[in-house]
């Protein structure tokens, strides 16, 4: 879902939110999108969005980003649930070492369900809670070289790095789709001013010939 519109925005990215359940993704979801956070929120039932809208070099986004719940009863609604997105935050618990250790099965789902040029960007969430950490930021930042992916620690809690992670991938976005409408124009530029495969053109000009022939002859 990267559509271009003329309106209140230029373009509307969809951004899906995944991981284990109780990693914070709802909570990242309502710290970006409204600026709250709930300490007794419950697992989500379901789907949820919600938008936003930021400036991405000179250009109005609109983020709509998607929350699901990460347990497995969950799983049939996932290829609805990707479809569209261009984008993809995996969560995980950095106090809760299997949710760490279940990214690359997220990796997999993405792979398989959403399109292949996603950007993903991996987020190690509850950093205010580094003194139960179970997951260092080197562990993380290894996982997402080795992935290729970007990384960023947050706290849904106090709000630390939740702008930047959406920003993050928002910018990633914004050049892949700028990237394709270049070179789709350049392309259609280039149709238009080479002729098809297979057209002949005349060069002759009998006229120009036999004026030529004229002046030479002595």
């Amino acid at each position: 879902m990267a559509h271009k519109v003329d309106h209140e925005y230029d373009y509307l990215f969809k951004i899906v939110l995944i991981g284990d359940s109780g990693v914070g993704k709802s909570n990242i979801l309502s710290r970006f999108t409204r600026n709250e956070f709930c300490l007794e929120s419950k697992s989500t039932i379901g789907v949820e969005f919600s938008t936003r809208t930021l400036q991405v070099e000179g250009k109005t986004v609109k983020a709509q980003i998607w929350d699901t719940a990460g347990q497995e009863r969950y799983r049939a609604i996932t290829s609805a649930y990707y479809r569209g997105a261009v984008g993809a935050l995996l969560v995980y618990d950095l106090t809760k070492r299997p949710t760490f250790e279940n990214v690359q099965r997220w990796l997999r789902e993405l792979r398989d369900h959403a399109d292949s040029n996603i950007v993903i960007v991996m987020i190690g969430n509850k950093s205010d809670l580094s003194h139960l950490r179970s997951v260092s930021e080197d562990d993380g930042q290894s996982m997402a070289e080795k992935e290729g992916l970007s990384f960023i620690e947050t706290s849904a809690l106090d709000a630390t790095n939740i702008d930047k992670a959406f920003q993050t991938i928002l910018t990633e976005i914004y050049h892949i789709i700028s990237k394709k409408a270049l070179a789709a124009k350049e392309a259609a530029a280039a149709s238009v001013t080479r002729p098809s495969q297979g057209t002949t053109i005349d060069v002759s000009d009998t006229t120009g010939d036999s004026d030529r022939k004229g002046c030479c002859s002595s």
